[in-house]
């Protein structure tokens, strides 16, 4: 009987979870609209960003192509909770922290070796048909570079 109880206990967690994250705005499939985009020329780009729910977390995977043109694909497993989980994939970072501002925006903070490389914001639509993101990097002179990047739900 014990053991019936925590078996139900732990599904009706785990479906909680589920459901709960379903209904979050970010997830599902994202794609570049790059006519409405504003990325300098020669930085990378995301043209496709999936979010999904993993268990309690959540599992982004981002593919894309670097400066130089080249395809790119990276993952990053983790909350929304503002704290460092490490990314597979990308040369230029090891760490993406991510933190709910509300139920449409996140603030994202990627890191190389301990030191942060890109800070931003992802903003999904009242419709939740389109997401923002706004990125401020450091291109390789030196010089703070700012990006928007529209995606259109899939």
């Amino acid at each position: 009987m014990k053991a019936r109880t925590i078996v139900v206990t732990l599904v009706l967690c785990f479906v909680g979870v589920t459901v709960c994250l379903a209904a979050d705005p970010m997830m599902g499939t994202w794609k570049l609209n790059e006519a409405k985009s504003k990325i300098q020329p020669g930085m990378p780009r995301n043209s496709t960003v999936i979010y999904e729910a993993v268990g309690d977390k959540v599992k982004i995977t981002i593919d894309g192509a670097d400066s130089d043109g080249k395809p790119t694909h990276n993952e990053w497993t983790g909350k929304f909770d503002g704290k460092d989980y490490p990314v597979t994939g990308d040369p230029s970072s090891d760490m993406r922290s991510l933190k709910r501002v509300n139920d449409r925006t996140l603030t994202l903070v990627v890191k190389k070796n301990g030191k942060a490389t890109i800070t931003g914001r992802v903003v999904v639509s009242k419709d939740g048909k389109s997401r923002t993101v706004t990125t401020i990097t450091t291109d390789p002179k030196g010089k703070k570079v700012t990006s928007t990047t529209i995606y259109d739900k899939q």
